[in-house]
């Protein structure tokens, strides 16, 4: 029964963060949009606007990974077992997080999308993404959905610090935002070619390529940012050519209701 009620919530959950996601720019949410109130901000560490179409694709994936994970095959999944109440919380924390951004509690933006970001890691792991072989449908409907989503998750949780330094007034150490945006980039590269590294992905480096590229397009007219996006960009899709580490296959003996 327990596991019943597990695979309703995460249903229950991605159909609550697409509705709230709709809603917020639909009504909007304290009559502002998502992105009216993101370009009130100095930053330069915001991609073009065309970038934010990724939701689409991520939102698709996750009802994939939602109807998977309520399949009776999948019930008793120990992987899917571990991960779905994560999964419950990390929807929440994105809620909470567009009502926070919306009502103008930036301080508390940055904890709501640590936690999202949090839980998409635990459940990266649990998972076992990049780690263990699994069936084509575990491919599709588990671990490219959270790939999508952590790797968007990564880049947005770059983008909130930066916002909310700006709305603090932090001198950057008295860096200009434009330099600033270009030690973020290096940050977020890094942060790939960890995971590519340990995890030889594909989707998430694609997902970070997509946003660089929307950067450096956002801020076109800022040679320094552009530049240094392109290049950022050209360095994640080299990696592709370091060979990651190779999942595991499963020990003889053990079930792998994958």
């Amino acid at each position: 029964m327990k596991n019943i009620i597990r695979q309703i919530a995460v249903v229950l959950s991605t159909l609550g963060v697409i509705v709230v996601n709709g809603l917020a720019n639909a009504l909007p949410l304290n009559g502002q949009t998502t992105g009216e109130i993101s370009d009130r901000f100095q930053v330069y560490f915001v991609p073009a606007g065309y970038v934010f179409a990724i939701w689409g694709v991520i939102y698709l994936a996750l009802i994939g990974y939602s109807v998977y994970q309520a399949l009776p095959s999948q019930r008793d999944n120990p992987r899917l077992q571990r991960s779905g109440w994560l999964y419950v919380v990390s929807c929440a924390a994105n809620i909470a997080w567009l009502f926070l951004w919306h009502y103008e509690f930036f301080v508390w933006t940055l904890v709501a999308m640590g936690a999202l970001l949090l839980c998409l890691i635990a459940i990266y792991l649990t998972l076992g993404i990049g780690r263990c072989r699994t069936s084509a449908a575990g491919m599709w409907l588990t671990h490219v959905p959270f790939s999508l989503y952590l790797g968007w998750i990564t880049v947005a949780t770059i983008a909130n610090a930066t916002s909310l330094l700006d709305y603090l007034h932090w001198d950057r150490w008295g860096l200009a935002p434009e330099w600033w945006a270009v030690i973020m980039l290096a940050v977020a590269t890094a942060i790939t070619l960890l995971i590519r590294l340990t995890r030889g992905e594909v989707v998430y480096l694609a997902v970070i390529v997509w946003a660089f590229a929307g950067i450096a397009v956002k801020h076109s007219a800022t040679p320094i940012v552009a530049v240094a996006a392109w290049i950022a960009a050209g360095l994640v899709v080299l990696m592709l050519l370091i060979p990651g580490r190779k999942p595991a296959v499963p020990r003889e003996g053990v079930r792998d209701r994958w």
